[in-house]
């Protein structure tokens, strides 16, 4: 059986509930363009909103008028999704705490994941998200998932519990190192 080769994520669907409450936290408070909105083309009943998270693909909210606004956390049973998280750049990151509490929004703080630092608060709609920044810049031309694989290559050999500054260091280093040009070519 062959399998099947995914060339990232193309859009992310939630549930929503009215249009303005995800206007106004996508937009609002996490910085999210709106694109456009259409009928939910499965279900007229529904309206469908775009978000454009920062990369260029999308958020979608499916919502309507109808729905109340639940801010009871989500279930995080087997099979549902525990919570999604959106890379910010370390400026953003370290403003994250306060400016979610000033909008009401109450959260974690930093916690310190290895390689990287998170932020952990709840949607409107009681979804975890979670605001991710690496501690580290890849080589050009090298991705953040060819650093981690090399870090927990150097990490595993090392013996060590977890992913550290000294191993996203040298995993870098490992990376960067440039083919020399063959004698007399």
């Amino acid at each position: 059986m062959s399998t099947i080769q995914t060339q990232g994520i193309h859009h992310i669907t939630f549930m929503g509930a009215d249009r303005q409450t995800s206007i106004d936290f996508w937009q609002g408070v996490l910085g999210m363009p709106f694109v456009f909105e259409q009928p939910n083309l499965d279900d007229a009943r529904m309206n469908h909103l775009y978000f454009d998270p920062g990369d260029g693909r999308l958020i979608t909210v499916f919502t309507s008028e109808e729905w109340p606004i639940d801010p009871r956390p989500n279930p995080t049973g087997v099979g549902n999704l525990h919570h999604l998280a959106f890379n910010v750049s370390r400026a953003t990151f370290t403003q994250a705490k306060e400016r979610l509490e000033a909008q009401g929004y109450p959260n974690s703080g930093a916690v310190d994941r290895g390689f990287m630092d998170s932020l952990y608060f709840r949607d409107p709609l009681g979804q975890l998200l979670e605001l991710a920044c690496y501690r580290f810049e890849p080589p050009l031309g090298i991705s953040h998932a060819d650093v981690l694989r090399t870090a927990h290559d150097i990490r595993v050999a090392a013996g060590a519990q977890n992913i550290t500054d000294a191993h996203l260091a040298d995993a870098v280093a490992k990376l960067s190192v440039k083919p020399q040009p063959a004698a007399g070519g």
